[in-house]
């Protein structure tokens, strides 16, 4: 594919010694993310800034053992596996094909730090065991509050990726908040003076 973004400088000061790895899931995503189903045909000229980075540059964040709502293409999923290797990923997704794809890149990039569970949040049978749980586009917080604080063990996090509306997100989802027993739910911005667009999660804690 021609149109794919080439390699923003601040990749390698991202991903480190994992960057290699980073680029062969790019290139992947970007040769069979469209025919697939994964990503839209808007998406190869950004892939590198407006994804990969935008998931990786928060993988500072995490710890323990971690739950990926909705994983679908891997963002941030195996994005945030990659440039975590210390950390264990459990990428939580219902559709076949793209459970399919996450286990195809999982084995191609050697991937030792991650699970791939058919199934929808709400299935979820392991009880409040995680030590975190993010997602990306998948929905607003008042509904994701419900499908993922169940998941959590007592003191964990939610670290959501939000747009710039996430302030107003957190406004709408007080009742669900509240029931769920999310606390301190804050909005941070990540990887400002690394990225030109930098991240923006809701970050919460489950008591």
């Amino acid at each position: 594919m021609n149109d794919i973004e080439p390699e923003p400088p601040e990749a390698q000061q991202i991903f480190g010694d994992r960057i290699e790895l980073a680029r062969r899931f790019t290139a992947a995503l970007a040769k069979h993310g469209e025919t697939r189903g994964l990503i839209g045909p808007l998406e190869p000229p950004r892939l590198w800034t407006r994804h990969v980075l935008n998931s990786a540059v928060i993988a500072p964040l995490f710890s323990g053992r971690v739950g990926d709502i909705g994983s679908g293409a891997g963002l941030p999923g195996l994005v945030l596996a990659i440039a975590r290797p210390d950390v264990e990923w459990v990428l939580v997704e219902p559709m076949e094909r793209r459970v399919a794809w996450l286990n195809e890149q999982t084995e191609a990039l050697g991937l030792d730090n991650v699970t791939v569970v058919r199934a929808r949040a709400e299935d979820w049978r392991e009880g409040s065991t995680l030590d975190a749980v993010t997602a990306r586009a998948v929905s607003a917080l008042r509904t994701l509050v419900p499908i993922t604080a169940p998941l959590v063990r007592d003191g964990g996090e939610l670290i959501l990726l939000k747009g710039a509306s996430a302030a107003d997100e957190i406004v709408a989802a007080e009742k669900q908040l509240r029931k769920f027993r999310v606390t301190n739910a804050r909005v941070e911005v990540v990887g400002e003076g690394v990225l030109a667009e930098p991240s923006r999660v809701i970050r919460a804690t489950v008591r």
